[in-house]
């Protein structure tokens, strides 16, 4: 079994032996993507402890968060995958136009080939592993490229694919910036990025140097729109689900409340209800609550805890990475923390008085990842989801849009590009490709030149079209 962790910073062997391996065909059969998916599900159900500690270790995450978002989650998908994959691979059948009778027309969906996926701290399982189960049911290699800021998966994931996946297809480089650095060097059929927007810059800058396509998974600061009509106290329920759950380390988390004035104090309330519900009077003390992943992460976030008064929490302890599930009101629009993404367990609520106001405020910022309206008044929804964009929505719901397999997944402008999860995930690892099938035994004159010869015949022609 090779070394699970690399110094190494020049990747050439590597992704050069991953293409040899994918054009002799071994990654196309059904047969392959079978096994493969079946060793994923094998690899995580026999591994799961190890990816429970390590999760731990690197998040302080429970395991019911761990299994909803890193464990069983990536099981689920492999399942997914393995149900559909038969009618995923079948070629769909075209319309075909009568000048090209007799023929026909078909769409195929070929694999992309050799494919690097970077994946993120947050939720490092989902995120390395989700998309390797894309990667493999439409039949590619991959190169695996764990954050190394959580330090305990990246190891373990290391140390877990070599025993169980295809290691002439998989495999897994451990490193820093240097090693990114040096396999984005590389040329590449896909890469798959999930990170911030600044490295997704660099990424996508990387990846123009080869015109290889990109998906990039970005975050954004996710507006929570809570209408006069919601149902106030779930809507604060599933907020602090969304926003402290994990530690607020969530890119679907709501990263902001926009609330009717007439409701904000009731808001407020059952925000500090449900935190206290879910965690007890002290938080600290909850095995459920996580923590923040490292002592940079957590002064950046301590910075935000004065940019308003706070409402519920507030309390940290650097010596713990501890930050309380915060809520802060009277918070300046210009504050630092309505700049930058939050990514932790503190939550701006902010008051707004009217739907033009909550388009102006979505419409005038980067389009988000996800953006999430509470009310009882459908035509209130419509009117802010048809005047808006963004990655994702929900209604009546925030964060937990991701489960759902049939839904795409993924960002828009700012926040992103290419979709994945279920099928989608399958179509952003291969290239749609068309294919007409034109009998050559009729070869009618009349569609080449001198065209003037055939001036009604022509015409004829342009309407079978």
């Amino acid at each position: 079994m090779p070394e699970p962790t690399s110094t190494v910073t020049d990747f050439s062997s590597l992704v050069s032996g991953q293409r040899e391996y994918f054009k002799a065909g071994h990654t196309r059969p059904a047969a392959w993507r079978i096994e493969q998916l079946d060793a994923v599900k094998r690899m995580i159900d026999e591994s799961r402890d190890e990816m429970y500690e390590a999760l731990w270790h690197d998040l302080r995450r429970n395991r019911v968060d761990a299994d909803l978002m890193d464990v069983d989650f990536n099981i689920r998908e492999a399942d997914y995958a393995l149900e559909h994959l038969g009618d995923w691979m079948k070629q769909e059948r075209i319309h075909t136009p009568l000048l090209m009778e007799p023929g026909h027309v078909r769409l195929r969906r070929d694999p992309l080939g050799v494919t690097l996926i970077i994946g993120a701290w947050n939720e490092p399982y989902m995120l390395t592993l989700a998309p390797l189960v894309a990667a493999i049911a439409a039949g590619n290699t991959a190169v695996l490229k764990p954050s190394e800021i959580g330090e305990a998966t990246a190891q373990q994931t290391a140390e877990m694919v070599p025993k169980y996946l295809d290691p002439d297809a998989v495999a897994v480089v451990l490193g820093g910036i240097p090693e990114t650095t040096a396999l984005l060097d590389q040329k590449w059929d896909l890469i798959f990025f999930t990170g911030s927007p600044p490295v997704g810059k660099i990424v996508h800058q990387a990846a123009a140097k080869h015109l290889t396509p990109t998906v990039l998974e970005l975050g954004g600061k996710n507006p929570t729109i809570v209408h006069s009509s919601a149902q106030v106290k779930s809507a604060a329920r599933r907020i602090a689900y969304g926003r402290f759950m994990n530690s607020g380390h969530i890119c679907t988390a709501p990263d902001h409340v926009l609330v009717w004035p007439e409701v904000k104090d009731e808001l407020v309330a059952e925000l500090k209800s449900a935190i206290t519900d879910f965690y007890g009077e002290d938080p600290r003390q909850s095995p459920d609550y996580g923590r923040v992943i490292n002592r940079r992460n957590f002064d950046r976030l301590a910075t935000f805890l004065d940019n308003g008064t706070v409402a519920a929490g507030g309390e940290s302890d650097a010596d713990e990475l501890y930050i309380a599930p915060t809520v802060l009101v009277d918070v300046p629009v210009d504050s630092p923390i309505m700049q930058d993404e939050v990514f932790g367990p503190i939550l701006p609520v902010l008051e707004i008085a009217s739907v033009e106001a909550v388009i102006d405020w979505v419409n005038e910022r980067p389009r988000p990842l996800g953006l999430y309206v509470f009310t009882e008044d459908e035509e209130i929804a419509e009117r802010i989801l048809e005047a808006t964009n963004s990655g994702d929505a929900c209604v009546n719901d925030c964060s937990v849009h991701p489960l759902v397999p049939e839904l795409p997944f993924g960002g828009v402008g700012n926040s992103g590009m290419g979709k994945y999860h279920g099928k989608w995930g399958y179509e952003a690892f291969t290239n749609a490709r068309g294919v007409l099938y034109h009998s050559a035994h009729i070869d009618p004159g009349v569609k080449y030149p001198p065209y003037t010869e055939h001036g009604r015949e022509r015409k004829l022609m342009d309407k079978l079209l």
